[in-house]
């Protein structure tokens, strides 16, 4: 069939502009059968007519180098009308099963790997440096490295060294290759693409409706997290199975170790090029990093890499959800209820940014006790902290300008009442 005007990227199932009613009757009545057309009331604007459960429907069609209807993205039309053959297929015959999935999960129950747990246990509880590498080649470990995600979460909330942050899985939409099954409902997930989630952080894997019920117990892989800085802080502590990041650990004892007397400690900057040598060895050998002074000798190089690691976090120190509440706490004017209302909000971070900003203050607290010698005092400090711990939600250059001496505020009393606060 000739058709004037086809767009490139349809072939010979693009049948023109015709009506609802003329793709009705050239589909014929065949089950699974469809066609292309243009719209007749929007010029530009392509449909696909596919015929499903004896009758014909239609759905506004798009294409931005791949073709959708939803958020699923295909390659060609033959994939997407596949795609959605099985899903109103599975929508229609199974929606009452469908809807049941969730109610009876089999997270809490791990059935045949029961067995294994004892045995991922084993291997991470050895020796705190070896507990931490949780890459374990399939060759050593066959069986340990078959077993699902599900089976290390078990086992490591069972392990007494880990960190019990409450954790949100990251999930993205993945596709999966050959058959699969939700790690959640047991189920199997049908499509041709998408058709499930994966939780980029530990691999758990769940239908898309599963994943609204699945807790907060997510446990990063270490194979997963591929860097240091630029990472979530929660899921960097988790990963390692600290208190906190161990980046803030490694710095803050450099810099105690030989730095707290350093003129102008924190407000001197060192070498870019070397801090971002820092940065890398970090990303690269994690808590293996050399940065002894015999390879950085300059402290300020240390100080450096320590606020850069604050800078590139996604989620800052201090978080968007409570920055709000910070500064409406700073301009209180009465110094005792300021303190209360800046305590009230600090039991509303999550456990690791409480745990690694009262370690920090801890340390500045040093800082200030070396004040003759290195001349920063709290106001010096939260002048270069504030912007480094807390960023308003919305990248607004004015209401960053007009918050920095809240900012500034809010740092200096958190060095200050250290003790009180924490």
């Amino acid at each position: 069939m000739k058709v004037e005007n086809r767009p490139k990227y349809y072939g010979r199932e693009f049948h023109g502009i015709i009506s609802r009613e003329q793709a009705d009757e050239l589909l014929g009545g065949a089950e699974g059968a469809y066609i292309l057309r243009e719209s007749q009331r929007q010029p530009g604007c392509y449909t696909l007519a596919l015929r499903f459960g004896n009758q014909t429907l239609n759905y506004r069609l798009f294409y931005d180098g791949k073709h959708f209807v939803g958020e699923k993205r295909f390659e060609s039309i033959h994939d997407l009308v596949t795609d959605g053959l099985i899903t109103l297929y599975i929508e229609t015959k199974a929606s009452e099963y469908i809807s049941k999935m969730t109610t009876n999960p089999i997270y809490e129950h791990i059935g045949y790997a029961t067995l294994l747990r004892e045995k991922v246990s084993r291997r991470l509880s050895r020796s705190k440096h070896e507990s931490r590498k949780t890459s374990v080649t399939s060759e050593e470990h066959p069986a340990v490295e078959k077993i699902s995600s599900l089976v290390r979460r078990a086992a490591l909330t069972q392990n007494d060294n880990h960190c019990n942050y409450e954790k949100t899985h990251n999930f993205k939409v993945h596709t999966f290759r050959g058959p699969h099954w939700c790690e959640y409902c047991a189920n199997f997930m049908w499509g041709l693409i998408a058709q499930g989630v994966r939780c980029s952080d530990c691999g758990l894997n769940v239908h898309k409706q599963c994943s609204k019920h699945v807790p907060n117990d997510c446990q990063p892989d270490l194979k997963r997290i591929k860097k240091v800085y630029c990472c979530d802080l929660t899921t960097l502590v988790k990963a390692h199975n600290t208190q906190r990041p161990m980046v803030v650990d490694m710095c803050i004892r450099e810099i105690e170790g030989r730095g707290l007397k350093s003129e102008g400690l924190y407000r001197v900057s060192g070498f870019t090029e070397h801090i971002e040598d820092v940065k890398m060895a970090f990303d690269r050998d994690g808590e293996k990093a050399d940065i002894s002074a015999h390879i950085y000798p300059d402290i300020n190089i240390i100080t450096g890499a320590l606020k850069l690691y604050f800078r590139d976090l996604p989620i800052p120190v201090i978080t968007y959800d409570t920055y709000a509440k910070f500064i409406d706490a700073a301009k209180i004017s009465n110094p005792d209820e300021r303190l209360e209302a800046v305590h009230e909000v600090l039991m509303l971070l999550p456990p690791a940014h409480y745990e690694t900003l009262r370690y920090l203050m801890i340390h500045l607290k040093k800082v200030t006790m070396n004040e003759k010698e290195n001349f920063m005092n709290a106001e010096n400090l939260g002048i270069v902290f504030g912007p480094t711990l807390m960023r308003p939600p919305e990248e607004s250059t004015l209401a960053t300008l007009n918050d920095m001496r809240y900012q500034k505020l809010i740092v200096q009393i958190l060095i200050e009442n250290e003790d009180v606060l924490f």
